[in-house]
C-alpha cells in the first residue's frame, strides 16, 4: 500500500514537470508568434504620408529640328502649366526591428529618412505650336509629361516639405508604439540613430 502511494506521488511530481514544460514550451511559441506577427503588422503599415504640398508651376518646352542638310528648320513649343500634389514620408518596409521575446520587447534600430511617396501630376497645355516639318506626335506628348513631372520632382528638396516630415518621425514611432502596446509589448528606440540625409527619387 505504500508503495502504491510513494508511486503515485512520484507519478504526480513527474506529471507536473511534463505539464510545466509543455507550457512553457508553449508560451515561448505563442511569444515568438507574437513578436513576429507584431514585426509584420509594423511593416506593413509600409508608407506612411506625414506631409503633403501643392505645387503649380509652368513648364516650357521647345524642340528645333533642321532639315534638308540644315536649310529648313522645324520648331515645335508648348507652355505647359502643371498642377502637382506631392506626398512626403516614411517608407516603414525599411525599418529594421528585432524582437526580444523574454522581455516582450521590439528594438527598433533603424528608421528610415524621409522621402517622397508619390506624386500625382495634372497638365495642362497652352500656347502649343508646331511646324509639319516637327509636329507633336504621342512619343514627345509622353516624353514630355515625364520631363515636366521631374520638374517637380526636382523642386522638393528646396521646399522645405522634407524638412518637415522629419518633424513628424517621432509621430511615426509613437504609431509603431501604439501597435506593440496593442498587445502587451514596448517598443525600444533608445538606440536610434537620427540623421539629416533627404532623400527624392528620380522618376523615369
Amino acid at each position: 500500500m505504500e508503495l502504491l502511494f510513494v508511486g503515485l506521488i512520484i507519478g504526480a511530481i513527474i506529471s507536473y514537470f511534463i505539464f510545466s514544460r509543455f507550457n512553457a514550451v508553449k508560451k515561448q511559441a505563442n511569444i515568438q508568434l507574437q513578436s513576429t506577427i507584431l514585426i509584420e503588422k509594423i511593416r506593413n503599415v509600409c508608407k506612411l504620408v506625414t506631409v503633403e504640398g501643392d505645387f503649380a508651376e509652368i513648364y516650357h518646352y521647345e524642340s528645333v529640328k533642321e532639315k534638308f542638310f540644315n536649310l529648313i528648320t522645324g520648331r515645335k513649343k508648348a507652355l505647359i502649366l502643371i498642377d502637382a500634389k506631392a506626398h512626403v514620408g516614411y517608407d516603414l518596409s525599411r525599418v529594421k526591428l528585432e524582437s526580444d521575446t523574454k522581455n516582450k520587447k521590439i528594438i527598433l534600430s533603424h528608421f528610415p529618412q524621409p522621402e517622397l511617396l508619390t506624386i500625382e501630376t495634372d497638365y495642362k497645355y497652352y500656347d502649343k505650336k508646331e511646324g509639319w516639318l516637327n509636329p507633336f506626335t504621342t512619343k514627345d506628348l509622353t516624353e514630355i509629361n515625364r520631363e515636366a513631372k521631374q520638374f517637380i520632382v526636382d523642386k522638393i528638396p528646396e521646399s522645405g516639405l522634407i524638412q518637415e516630415a522629419q518633424k513628424e518621425a517621432l509621430n511615426a514611432i509613437a504609431l509603431m508604439e501604439a501597435l506593440a502596446e496593442s498587445i502587451g509589448w514596448t517598443l525600444d528606440y533608445t538606440a536610434l540613430e537620427t540623421g539629416t540625409q533627404t532623400s527624392t527619387k528620380k522618376l523615369t
